[in-house]
């Protein structure tokens, strides 16, 4: 747990122990400050840690384990084990007896000031385990539950849920519910500890029944983009179309997060072709000034090569653009893509339900 911990954290330390000379604290930001402690702990240990993270943590670690060549002191490393510490027995204490109980014990030994530190990194864990809960439940499971409770609430789970999980629990809600939660979801800022650890706990039991901190910032536009970009067309449409009509400038920007520059790769070469035929080419030549070489070769690979070859050259003898030029013209083949698919003349990989493609 103290280990995971790390890594999730930012990553500043705080006041010594009040029985002790206060060592000197280091501003570690939290990937690098699990690096250490890997290495530290050894190869068997580590081992062990791996085991409960996610595949793009364990590659993120890895990665900054391999960049800790040199710069890592003795006093570090000791600070650096001396936290692992002190988050692993003031976890021990929650269990044992209470965060009252664990706080009375934190301030004898560390101080007042560095045990509230502890204690919140401990209970913002605990917090957010509770919710991981929900990846594990199927959604069709979850729809008799959530039917019953106030969009709010139900804004806040989704918000707390991985994209693809979401999506496939927002599509399962009858229309009207939809567009309420989704809304409610864009447009979530902080919750209170209080409220948090309320709903964490009532849907633990909740949970376990059915299927046997600080300010956490959860939901917003990005959310509902992921989400979106996920669930089926009709469900899309909806949501959408809704929004469009209520509430424009949020719909904007919820769309303009649903598929990107890059995404273009998902189009099949079909698609692609028919892209282009809609697309000016001084445009396109300044979309792809900026653009990585997987999309660029996406677009020439469905050009012929005298066109391709005149993209090259122009894009050659442009000369400096702004970025914020550059980013319009993507936007504008983005823009085409999304017209495209709302009329039905393409498909983009990976959405869409069984009905919406008639061979």
């Amino acid at each position: 747990m103290a280990a995971k911990q790390f890594y999730k954290e930012g990553g500043k330390g705080g006041e010594g122990s009040s029985s002790k000379p206060a060592m000197k604290v280091f501003d570690i930001p939290g990937p690098k400050k699990a690096a250490i402690l890997m290495v530290t702990l050894g190869q068997e240990a580590s081992a062990h840690v791996f085991k409960s993270l996610s595949e793009k943590d364990i590659e993120t670690l890895t990665m900054q384990i391999a960049r800790l060549e040199g710069g890592v002191t003795p006093e570090m490393r000791e600070y650096v084990l001396q936290e692992f510490q002190q988050i692993s027995n003031a976890q021990e204490y929650v269990n044992q007896g209470g965060v009252d109980f664990a706080q009375q014990i934190l301030e004898q030994s560390l101080g007042s000031r560095r045990a509230r530190e502890i204690l919140e990194k401990v209970q913002n864990n605990i917090r957010t385990t509770g919710f991981n809960m929900l990846d594990n439940v199927d959604p069709s499971q979850l729809i008799s539950f959530l039917a019953k409770e106030h969009p709010q609430t139900v804004a806040l789970l989704l918000a707390h849920m991985k994209p693809e999980k979401a999506a496939a629990t927002i599509s399962a809600l009858n229309p009207d519910m939809q567009v309420e939660v989704a809304t409610r979801i864009a447009t979530m800022e902080s919750i209170s500890p209080e409220v948090l650890q309320q709903v964490e706990q009532q849907l633990s039991q909740i949970l376990k029944t059915m299927f046997t901190g600080d300010t956490a910032e959860v939901g917003g536009v990005k959310s509902v983009a992921e989400m979106l970009n996920m669930v089926d067309r009709g469900a899309e449409k909806n949501i959408l179309g809704t929004l469009e009509r209520d509430d424009p400038e949020l719909a904007t920007e919820i769309k303009a997060l649903m598929f990107v520059f890059e995404d273009m790769l998902l189009l099949d070469d079909k698609a692609m072709q028919l892209v282009l035929k809609n697309v000016d080419s001084k445009e396109l030549a300044l979309a792809l000034k900026s653009a990585n070489e997987q999309v660029a070769n996406k677009f020439y690979s469905n050009m012929s090569n005298r066109a391709a070859e005149m993209i090259r050259e122009e894009i050659q003898y442009m000369g400096p653009k702004r970025l914020r030029e550059v980013e319009e013209a993507q936007q504008k083949i983005v823009d085409v893509v999304r017209r495209l698919e709302a009329e039905n003349e393409i498909v983009i990989s990976g959405r869409g339900s069984e009905d919406d493609i008639v061979v």
